[in-house]
Parts: C-alpha cells; sequence; structure tokens
C-alpha cells in the first residue's frame, strides 16, 4: 500500500548532472550496473558496522547479498541488497542531493573532452553513480526500509527535474532499485540489459571482486514468453546463479588461478584485446617501505 505521496525537484545541480548522464556518456553505458552493485556492497558494508554496535539490526537475515532479477515483458531490471537501508529522510539527502563539485568537475571534464576512462571514475569517486541509471532507463523506482525501522520508503523519477516520495510497505530492511529500461538501442549503445549473458558480462568485467555475492534471478524462459505455455508450480521457480568471484586473484594462491583467469584480468583491467606478454606473482610479508 502506498500513502502520503508528495512531489519533490531536484536540485539545480542534480538535473544539470542528469542532463550530464543521459546526453554525454554514450560511449559508457554499462557502467550503470557497477555503480548500482557498487552502492549496494556499500549499504551491506555499514549495516554489517552497524550491527556491531546493535546487534538486532541484523537480525535473523545474516546472509547479506545482493540480487539481479529482470522481467522481459515488462522490460525492468531490478538490483536489490539487504544492506542498512535509508528512512525518509537518508533518501531525500542522498538521493535528491549531489554535491555541487562533483557536479562542476564533470560538467568541466566533458567540456575538456576528457578520456572515457577518467568520466567514469570521475562519476565513482564523487558518488553520483546512481543517477547513471538515467543513461539505461526512462523510469527508475527505488524502494527502501532502514534497518531496524518499520516505515519503508518509495522514491520514483523519470528524470525530468523531479521526484515523487512516498510511504510504502516493505517486508524487510534494504534497497531495491527498478530500472524500466528503454528500448534497446545498439546504435548509442544501450543493449538488452534483461539479457543474463550481458549482465553476466558487466558483473565480471566489473565486479568481480566485490565481497557479496552477486546473484541473479531470472524467471525459467517459460514464464518470460507471454502465451507461450501455462503456468504451472514447475514454470514458477526461479534460477539462482552466483556471478562474481568475490575473491581477487591476488589474494589467491597462484596454483588456484588459471591462465585464462590472469589473461581475462589482464584484459578487463586495461582494456586491451591482446593476451599478457607476462604474468608475474609475487607475494610478500611483513613490513616494506617504498
Amino acid at each position: 500500500m502506498v500513502a502520503h505521496e508528495e512531489t519533490f525537484q531536484f536540485q539545480a545541480d542534480t538535473r544539470h548532472l542528469l542532463d550530464l548522464m543521459v546526453h554525454s556518456l554514450y560511449t559508457t553505458k554499462d557502467i550503470f550496473l557497477r555503480e548500482l552493485i557498487s552502492n549496494a556492497s556499500d549499504a551491506l558494508d555499514r549495516l554489517r558496522f552497524e550491527a556491531v554496535v546493535r546487534p538486532v539490526l541484523m537480525g535473523d537475515d545474516a546472509k547479506l547479498e545482493i540480487h539481479l532479477k529482470v522481467d522481459r515483458q515488462a522490460r525492468t531490471l531490478t538490483i536489490s541488497d539487504n544492506g542498512i537501508g535509508m528512512n525518509r529522510e537518508e533518501v531525500i539527502a542522498n538521493i535528491g542531493t549531489i554535491a555541487k563539485s562533483g557536479t562542476r568537475e564533470l560538467r568541466e571534464k566533458l567540456k575538456e573532452g576528457a578520456p572515457d576512462e577518467q568520466l567514469t571514475e570521475l562519476i565513482g569517486q564523487f558518488g553520483v553513480g546512481f543517477y547513471s541509471s538515467y543513461m539505461v532507463a526512462d523510469k527508475v523506482s527505488l524502494l527502501t526500509r532502514r534497518a531496524g525501522e518499520e516505515t519503508a520508503t518509495l522514491w520514483e523519477s523519470d528524470g525530468n527535474g523531479q521526484y515523487l516520495l512516498s510511504e510504502a510497505d516493505k517486508f524487510s530492511r534494504g534497497t531495491s532499485v527498478t530500472l524500466h529500461l528503454k528500448p534497446v538501442d545498439p546504435e548509442t549503445g544501450i543493449e538488452d540489459y534483461t539479457d543474463k549473458w550481458i549482465l553476466t558480462r558487466i558483473v565480471k568485467r566489473y565486479s568481480d571482486f566485490v565481497s557479496y555475492p552477486i546473484i541473479i534471478k531470472r524467471q525459467r524462459e517459460e514464464e518470460i514468453i507471454a502465451g507461450a505455455v501455462e503456468k504451472s508450480d514447475d514454470t514458477k521457480t526461479v534460477e539462482d546463479e552466483l556471478l562474481n568471484s568475490m575473491k581477487p586473484i591476488w589474494a589467491r594462491p597462484q596454483s588456484e588461478v588459471t591462465e585464462a583467469e590472469y589473461a581475462d584480468f589482464y584484459k578487463n583491467l586495461f582494456y586491451d584485446l591482446n593476451e599478457p606478454l607476462q604474468v608475474i606473482s609475487a607475494k610478500a610479508e611483513g613490513l616494506i617501505v617504498y
């Protein structure tokens, strides 16, 4: 049930940023998923820290995870976590406001024709990655409930200068961000982000070392083909698949890392299509001063 709906205007810098995201960062649209997963990971970290002092916040839900769920018929992608969540005031502060310095520097870098890599670093640096969602979505819905509180908050916006805020129901703590995706358009770099393999590729490239499980929950093909089959208990099942390794290759014994894993790591990190010329693994213990 949704009640007490209010409409708010974005701050001026936020509106400028949304325009930059949608119209200027054409070659980096895949990073939206990296940024939303990073936000989810931060929320899980914060829950762990706060639960040290207040164990009640963790409750019976101590298995911290990030979930991706797609709906091909509705063309939505949802990124969910069971982290700290937000209350109404925190949603207004964190989602409705952006640091002016970050917006201004991003604008200046764009005017200067900065390389794509610098722009993506700025997005992460200034915490504005949530708004990269609008590169691939016409509308974004955020449902969140802070740990230890009963009331949830629903935030919705089409990115055109204002957002709706209302009370809502949510069974558990945490945050779910639902993207109402734009049509697939290869010319502008918008892929089909309801495709499991595309999501898997993006997670492997940008979020493979996130320390929490990133799990994709995808309805079976029978359900997403409208009218193809009758729904039954069998076709209502979902497939869960772990997408990330969670442990960086430099933290694993060299004997456990394959040549292909080293090569993929090199290619993804340095954007090189070629194989690495050589792999050198070094391990040191003790105090080292450079």
